[in-house]
């Protein structure tokens, strides 16, 4: 990757290995230094495996906070329902984590319904400055927020609810979201000059790394890598996991496979921060045939935690984001990577063979982002989709009378329904808006989702026994 050639698969357990060797070494816990590590990889003295970035010489935690589904004091993510956030217990998981070796939050003004700004800044404000980084981007997704003005509000404003005088990584958030993707990109940070300012930000040093979160149009990637010499992105945000390396697109055409980004990155020594390593939820929820097959190998280990170690392993990755609500999240991803046992060549081949042996179910690609929401007929349109892909997993999608397990399946199927969906928003009550589909970032057409899941509803209920 030094000489700006595609990673090899040989090189990549080459270099794997070598990363491996080196978490022996003890470093201190913190946040900045100077000095790059000539490993590239070490540990803190509790363990956890840092990566460094190349261009500021950062120490970053593998793991990274993702301050997107913080606990609601209904004990639920504060992402669903209209519960505030338990800042007591954010604090409380902060503090953990710190005191564990993560140093990386990510936020934005878009999450927990806009209240996640303000509750990372009250948590981490309690800390010294220099102990953690953090990541926030510029979620300016609707058209009304698309003017200079109103990004530059929603800029500053990120300061204020951060309690900070500069951002470690800002990024442009959602580049290629949507069908219209680059379109779009240039509406939001080019025609407005919005990009140039944050430029000039970098400069003053308001912004110690800039870069992008990237979703969707492969048009708008491309393009931006190949003006990498004029922008120099600092780092980018991909979604990486084992399932998406080489089925990205195959599950979503709009997608395109995390093999392919990720060497994109490499060639040009930009490093890669890591979102959906569990592909929102759906590879800690795997088919039950799944979880023995990975209970065989590690009867130890949790499920989620081959995702985990999955992307972990890949020598150019900064930082791996988990979205956690509950302290058990949080310290089940602390075990993994205080410190990181890298993948061996033969686990990489086995979780691959893994992903094959997934694709054969016919789910649905939700992540369960929510960018969907809210639905104005009041939906609960990705509770609707993830019932569907549980069941489907789980072998609970009764198709006939003359299935063995009929009568079983269909009663799992409608009672899971009516407790995972409140009646008064399940897929009846869709009237094909489409107001929905154009924020989805992974391309569901979900008006036919829901005429489609419904109709399956409807025959399972009237259908006599």
């Amino acid at each position: 990757m030094k000489d700006k050639k595609e990673i090899t698969r040989r090189d990549f357990f080459k270099v794997m290995g070598a990363a491996g060797a080196a978490t022996v070494g003890l470093t201190a816990c913190g946040g900045k230094e100077n000095a790059k590590s000539p490993e590239g990889e070490k540990t803190s003295s509790a363990g956890m495996t840092y990566r460094t970035n190349p261009k500021t010489g950062d120490r970053v935690s593998l793991l990274g906070f993702g301050m997107m589904r913080l606990p609601s004091v209904g004990g639920r993510s504060a992402r669903e329902g209209n519960e505030g956030i338990d800042q007591e217990m954010v604090n409380r998981m902060v503090d953990h984590a710190i005191a564990n070796g993560v140093n990386y939050f990510d936020t934005s003004p878009a999450y927990c319904r806009g209240q996640s700004e303000k509750a990372t800044g009250i948590a981490l404000s309690r800390h010294p400055r220099d102990s953690y980084f953090i990541a926030t981007k510029l979620s300016n997704f609707a058209p009304s927020t698309w003017s200079r003005e109103e990004s530059l509000a929603m800029y500053h404003n990120s300061f204020k609810q951060l309690q900070v005088e500069y951002i470690d990584y800002l990024l442009l958030h959602g580049i290629g979201m949507g069908r219209s993707g680059m379109e779009e990109y240039e509406a939001r940070y080019v025609k407005n000059g919005v990009l140039d300012f944050l430029l000039e930000e970098r400069k003053a040093g308001r912004i110690r790394n800039l870069g992008f979160s990237y979703h969707g149009d492969i048009r708008v990637f491309d393009y931006l890598l190949s003006r990498h010499d004029e922008y120099q992105w600092d780092f980018v945000q991909i979604q990486l996991n084992y399932l998406d390396w080489r089925y990205a697109k195959q599950i979503n055409s709009n997608n395109t496979n995390a093999e392919y980004l990720y060497n994109e990155l490499a060639k040009r020594n930009i490093p890669a921060v890591i979102m959906e390593p569990l592909l929102g939820g759906r590879l800690s929820n795997v088919p039950d045939n799944i979880v023995a097959r990975l209970k065989q190998r590690e009867p130890e280990l949790s499920v989620a935690s081959w995702a985990f170690r999955y992307a972990g392993s890949y020598p150019d990755v900064l930082t791996v984001l988990s979205g956690m609500t509950r302290m058990e999240h949080l310290q089940d991803n602390l075990n993994t990577y205080s410190p990181l046992k890298p993948l061996t060549e033969e686990e990489v081949v086995f979780l691959h063979d893994t992903a094959t042996l997934m694709m054969q179910f016919d789910t649905i690609p939700c992540n369960d982002c929510k960018y969907c929401m809210p639905c104005p007929y009041g939906l609960d349109i990705p509770a609707i989709l993830l019932h569907y892909n549980k069941c489907l997993n789980e072998g609970n999608m009764p198709q006939s009378k003359q299935d063995s397990h009929y009568r079983e399946a269909r009663r799992a199927y409608l009672v899971g329904y009516d407790r995972s969906v409140p009646k008064l928003r399940q897929a009846n009550h869709c009237i094909g808006c489409n107001q929905c589909s154009p924020h989805c970032p992974q391309g569901i057409d979900i008006p036919k989702e829901m005429q489609r899941i419904d109709a399956y509803v409807e025959r399972l209920k009237q259908e006599t026994l």
